[in-house]
């Protein structure tokens, strides 16, 4: 990725990280729970669904302010997941993004809340959201709650849970990470879409390139807990193969995984390769599929 595009890839977190600072700022004290809830929601990370959300937009003609609640909200309900997904009845993690996860520093019932603060307040966000018609609200909200909830990412977790019991064959555990970690990924280019009112074609060919970059992101992860070290990555590695549970590299190994990751990624490419602005979008998927944490 060039400087250029680098810079504006910091200008959207940059944006994303101010709006999720001041989500919170002001609101009357609740004990532990809004310093549980930013204690997660602030600690950095890649951002890589808001960004996907303000550059869809951009690249459907929006203007990426308008996506802005979206962006959040999305990243808002990613954080609630990531702090259920520690919890002891979840995979007992004790480390994300380099830090003690939620759960170890509030405890385990201040974390669930923190988590189920995150998840409603991001529809609260998309409520409010004055740049967007009641339409777009509409729209967004369904799509939100359909990629979190059981058709999506909550689908997606129960079928991890339960994969930690048996052997999953390849076409299970394609469908696994399409819920659990793809849909979110896809929902975060769509609701990019609705704020810049995108035609149809358009929204095809995002969603296209969103659900390719979605799995070739959680097959590098794959590799990665099994390549990475925990200081890089900032979260524990081999989690996974301890479980018991099966991933894309149990399944195809480390050298055909990588290939397939390369293959999604230039066929997310593709999809965009008409569109103007899209060059940061494709510039993304290729980055992705080399990253080291």
């Amino acid at each position: 990725m060039d400087q250029a595009l680098r810079a504006q890839v910091a200008g959207d977190v940059a944006m994303v990280e101010d709006r999720l600072r001041a989500v919170f700022a002001g609101q009357p004290p609740r004990g532990e729970l809004y310093p549980a809830m930013e204690y997660s929601l602030l600690a950095g990370g890649k951002r890589l669904r808001p960004v996907l959300t303000l550059e869809t937009c951009r690249m459907c003609g929006g203007e990426p302010e308008a996506a802005l609640p979206l962006a959040c909200a999305v990243e808002m309900v990613h954080t609630y997941s990531l702090i259920h997904d520690d919890l002891p009845a979840m995979d007992d993690d004790d480390l994300r993004r380099g830090k003690p996860t939620n759960h170890k520093v509030y405890g385990e019932a201040t974390a669930i809340l923190a988590g189920d603060g995150l998840l409603t307040a991001a529809f609260g966000q998309i409520a409010g959201a004055e740049t967007l018609t009641a339409d777009q609200r509409l729209a967004a909200v369904s799509a939100l709650s359909e990629a979190a909830g059981p058709q999506g990412m909550v689908g997606g977790q129960i079928l991890d849970m339960e994969g930690e019991r048996r052997a999953l064959s390849l076409a299970e555990t394609e469908e696994l990470q399409r819920l659990k970690t793809g849909a979110l990924i896809a929902c975060a280019a769509r609701l990019g879409c609705i704020a810049a009112r995108a035609d149809g074609e358009r929204m095809a060919a995002v969603e296209g390139y969103a659900q390719r970059l979605g799995l070739a992101f959680q097959i590098r992860d794959d590799i990665l807990d099994v390549t990475a070290t925990a200081q890089v990555l900032g979260k524990p590695i081999g989690s996974d193969r301890a479980s018991g549970k099966t991933t894309f590299v149990t399944l195809l190994g480390l050298e055909r995984c990588q290939q397939w990751v390369e293959r999604l990624s230039r066929e997310a490419c593709q999809t965009l390769e008409p569109y103007q602005d899209s060059g940061l979008l494709r510039a993304l998927a290729e980055e992705l599929a080399r990253r080291e944490f």
